[in-house]
Formats: C-alpha cells, sequence, structure tokens
C-alpha cells in the first residue's frame, strides 16, 4: 500500500516580481501574485514559484493580508513542520544564550519574528515565565506545536499568550491571552534589567509585559547622566529615569499622560530606592513641555521616548510633526552644553528621516546641536541583513549649545 505524497497549493507570481524573494526578502504582498494554484486556508504552507514555475519558497498563505503570504524557507528540500518549528526556535534561543542574556532572573526577547526565520512571531522571557504573541497567519497556523517547543526548550514554569496587536486584524484574526502551557503567570514577575529592579505584569503590561528593546540604551543613557538633572518624557513606568538615578544621576522629572503607568513608576522608583529623587507629573507630556519652557526650565539631560507615531506609510507626514516638536521642545530645554537623548520607534520612519526631522527641530529651536552618538536596538531584537523592516528602533544622543 503506496502512503500518499503531501501536496501544497502553489502561488504564481507575475514576472518580475521575484526579485526580492530572490534577494531572500521573507514577504509576498498581493499584488506579486499572478494567480493561486489551489484552495490554501489561513497559514497554510504554499510553494511559491515565479512566472517559469521554478521554486522560490515555502511560505504561510494569507488570504485576508495584504502581505499574502510569509516565508518559511527558501530551500526546496525542506519540510514545514513540527520539527522544522523546532530547529527554528532553538536556534533563537541558543542565540540569545550565547550572549549571556538568559540570566534566572532576567528579561529578553527570545524570538523576534522574521529576524529569527519565525514569520510573525514574538516571545519574550521574564525570568522564568514566556510571553508569545502569534501576529501572522502562519503563526497562528502552528500555535499548538510552537507552544509545544517552548515549552520543552525553555523549561518554563508557564507560557502565556498576548496576541492582541494590531497586526492580527490585518491577518483576519482575533484577539487572544490567556495560559497556553504550564502556570499561569503571578500578578508580578520581578526581573532585573541592569543595576535595576522591575516587577512586570504579563497579563496587562504593554506589550507582552514590558518594553524591552530599550534595556541596553537605558544603561548608556544612565552612564551619561551621572550627577546631572533629568528630564524624562514620555517616561512610562520610568526606565530611563529610574536606571539613571540609580547609575548617579541627582534629580529626575517623569513626565507620562497615563496616570496608572506613572502610579507603577512610583513604586518601581521606590522599590529601587531612588523615589526621594523623582517628580512625578501627569499630563500631556506636549503641554508639559511647553509649560517647563515656558517657565525657564533647563535640565542637563532630556529623554524624549515617545510611542509610535507612524503607523503605516500613510502617516509619516503627520506623524513627524509630531516628532518635530517634541524635538525642538526637548531641544529647547537642554542647558547650553546638555545633551538630549531621542528616539523613534516608528518603522516607517528611518534614520536618515529621524535625523532630518530632529535637524530642523533644532533649527526651529534657535539651538546648534551635534549628534555624539547613535543608537538602536538590542542584540536579542536582530535585524536579518535581507529584511530592514526588522530595524525600527533608532536613537540620537544630541549635544546641545
Amino acid at each position: 500500500m503506496s502512503t500518499a505524497v503531501p501536496t501544497h497549493s502553489k502561488v504564481w507570481l507575475k514576472r518580475g516580481r521575484e526579485k526580492s524573494l530572490l534577494r531572500k526578502h521573507p514577504w509576498i504582498f498581493s499584488g506579486a501574485i499572478e494567480r493561486v494554484q489551489g484552495e490554501p486556508g489561513s497559514g497554510e504552507t504554499v510553494e511559491i514559484v515565479d512566472a517559469a514555475g521554478a521554486f522560490l519558497a515555502w511560505a504561510a498563505y494569507s488570504p485576508a493580508s495584504q502581505i499574502r503570504a510569509r516565508v518559511w524557507s527558501f530551500v526546496p528540500e525542506e519540510t514545514v513542520d513540527a520539527a522544522f518549528l523546532h530547529g527554528r526556535l532553538a536556534r533563537s534561543i541558543e542565540s540569545r544564550r550565547k550572549l549571556g542574556m538568559l540570566g534566572v532572573d532576567t528579561a529578553c526577547r527570545l524570538v523576534f519574528a522574521e529576524s529569527d526565520g519565525l514569520p510573525g512571531l514574538i516571545v519574550d522571557r521574564y525570568a522564568d515565565f514566556a510571553v508569545c504573541q502569534f501576529l501572522s497567519a502562519g503563526a497562528e497556523r502552528w500555535r499548538a506545536e510552537i507552544a509545544d517547543a517552548l515549552a520543552e526548550l525553555c523549561g518554563s514554569r508557564g507560557i502565556y499568550e498576548r496576541s492582541e496587536a494590531s497586526a492580527r486584524r490585518k491577518e483576519g484574526l482575533g484577539s487572544r491571552r490567556g495560559v497556553l502551557r504550564g502556570e499561569a503567570p503571578p500578578a508580578e514577575i520581578e526581573v532585573r534589567m541592569g543595576a535595576t529592579h522591575w516587577l512586570i505584569d504579563v497579563a496587562n503590561g504593554q506589550k507582552t509585559g514590558a518594553y524591552l528593546d530599550q534595556q541596553r540604551n537605558r544603561a548608556r543613557v544612565a552612564e551619561l547622566a551621572a550627577g546631572g538633572e533629568l528630564l524624562d518624557a514620555f517616561s512610562y513606568t520610568g526606565g530611563f529615569a529610574i536606571t539613571a538615578l540609580t547609575a548617579g544621576a541627582s534629580i529626575a522629572t517623569l513626565v507620562e499622560s497615563s496616570a496608572e503607568a506613572l502610579r507603577t513608576a512610583e513604586r518601581e522608583a521606590a522599590a529601587n530606592g531612588v523615589a526621594d529623587r523623582c517628580r512625578f507629573v501627569a499630563a500631556s507630556v506636549f503641554d508639559e513641555l511647553r509649560v517647563l519652557r515656558d517657565e525657564g526650565r533647563r535640565y542637563d539631560l532630556v529623554v524624549l521616548d515617545p510611542p509610535k507615531f507612524v503607523h503605516s506609510a500613510e502617516q509619516v507626514s503627520a506623524g513627524s510633526r509630531g516628532y518635530k516638536d517634541v524635538n525642538m521642545l526637548g531641544i529647547e530645554l537642554a542647558r547650553p552644553g546638555g545633551l538630549v537623548a531621542t528616539f523613534s520607534c516608528s518603522g516607517h520612519v528611518d534614520a536618515a528621516l529621524f535625523q532630518k526631522i530632529v535637524a530642523g527641530a533644532a533649527l526651529d529651536a534657535g539651538r546648534d546641536a551635534q549628534i555624539i552618538e547613535r543608537l538602536s536596538q538590542p542584540p536579542d531584537h536582530p535585524i536579518a541583513i535581507e529584511f530592514p523592516e526588522a530595524e525600527y528602533l533608532k536613537g540620537l544622543i544630541l549635544r546641545v549649545h
């Protein structure tokens, strides 16, 4: 008795639209597709071929998304199955281990989606709990197998899911949160980030519980803050301010529109022994920076770490104005010879555009500024060389005169 060989639906590309795949870019947009052979379901593995029928890649099909398919593999002999996913996850986790990022009480990103060859999958680790986001149809299709592999590879007490981002809606998927494997996480997980300690609520905090991409940048900014007065704008739960105060900054003003986030910042500051050197201001950041400027306040170091202002290409113009306004205010608030550490986490605003925006802000502020350092995302948020879209976080440290 013969065993049937599984067949895959085929996605045929328009002539000339295979060039990005030949450079190993992992996305196939709907406009590049000539026809689909078969009726692939959401997340199903399909064979991508060029106009002549030559193999290009294995990819996860997403009928609801503009990104119609995301590549799993460019190797024709590979099979996308549980063993394949286990191997990719093991490789990703081992890379963080080699970087020394898997301490018993630390936090880091274990899987960074396309950059780790696992499109649409985010996995963050907080001490002995892992938190997942399944943000693409392909990741959703293999959700159970991924959870099983993570349970084996991570040795975590529990694996929790936070699949709630807007990316899921673009894939035609609803939101979901809850325990995937093992124990439910406690209300707070204590983790160490450098010299500071934090209590993370993975069920209700931002993203998977916290912003992990600024750990290294906080430590670098803290080195420059010793003995100085700090303004932390868009402080959220106080990551930059508390790290800087722990490293020797004299006093910090934290400005944040979310009163709840600021209450958490107060608690975290107290836990790290620096609350007596903090001033907490719950207000619109733009409004408060104008008030501080008009009062004549000046700071040795101004940190500008706003939320994403640009969510799509259509928002670049409006978002750029927001970045320019906040940078103008931040530059005005720096003392002569002082520093401004400014960031953008908008992937649609590249490093060149961000520098141009900040240069315009300095011009409008009537101040001279020098870039003394460029900052980016940490090594647990790697950038696949063929996938520049993974490079979303950029920062500049300016000296202002």
